[in-house]
């Protein structure tokens, strides 16, 4: 499912148009991105939680040359599922 398969499902399962749909789930997904740009955890129960966790610097090789190649520390996004999710996909 894509974002515009997404906006109509949402459209259609709540009563929406599918313009408010589409303001409604932008809204809410920019919102998920500035906590997690701030640091902070979305925590919705029962679905899950988004965190941006933090990767440390390390040191990898080039699978080419074999040579050692400094990777700086980063922040990636995380998605932890809730209980309730996962019982739903696991039925």
């Amino acid at each position: 499912m894509n974002k515009g398969e997404l906006i109509a499902a949402l459209a259609t399962k709540t009563g929406m148009a599918k313009k408010n749909a589409e303001v409604a789930l932008n809204g809410v997904l920019d919102v998920i991105t500035e906590a997690m740009t701030k640091g902070d955890k979305v925590q919705l129960i029962g679905f899950g939680t988004f965190e941006a966790k933090t990767r440390p610097a390390r040191t990898a090789r080039n699978p080419r040359t074999g040579e050692a190649v400094k990777i700086a520390a980063s922040k990636a996004p995380v998605f932890k599922a809730g209980k309730a999710l996962k019982d739903a996909v696991n039925k």
